[in-house]
């Protein structure tokens, strides 16, 4: 099963999307080993930035497109479908499709490759008076 935008967008939650994405992947698995220049060349484009920043506007700035989860901090655009070297090497347009790529935060983008919900940030929760006390 390919894994789309299109069908991502369809997922009405943040949890829900981010189990769409999830890849469980392993803490320090080789991406890119070696061959890491080859994305940091990949990611300095001109192509890349273009398709970036219209991923940005059309996610409002928000983490796994989803209103009230808004980014405030850096931005990583996260590939659906994890590229590999073969797609930059050829050229694949898969990597610079934005049905193939959603705005995330650092946090959040390292949860979807480790497979790990407890990376996800957390709720904020209102200190009320109180709520500290340990009796």
């Amino acid at each position: 099963m390919i894994k789309t935008y299109s069908e991502l967008a369809g997922l009405s939650t943040f949890l829900e999307r981010f189990e769409y994405l999830r890849l469980n992947g392993s803490v320090a698995e080789a991406t890119f080993g070696f061959d890491r220049y080859i994305n940091q060349n990949f990611y300095r484009s001109t192509e890349w930035r273009r398709v970036r920043d219209y991923v940005i506007v059309r996610d409002n700035a928000c983490d796994l497109g989803i209103e009230d989860h808004e980014i405030h901090g850096p931005i990583t655009i996260h590939h659906i479908v994890p590229m590999t070297v073969a797609d930059i090497e050829e050229g694949r347009i898969n990597i610079l499709d934005p049905n193939n790529l959603i705005s995330t935060t650092h946090a959040t983008h390292n949860a979807i490759h480790y497979g790990d919900a407890n990376l996800l940030a957390q709720p904020f929760v209102e200190r009320r008076p109180g709520d500290t006390k340990s009796w």
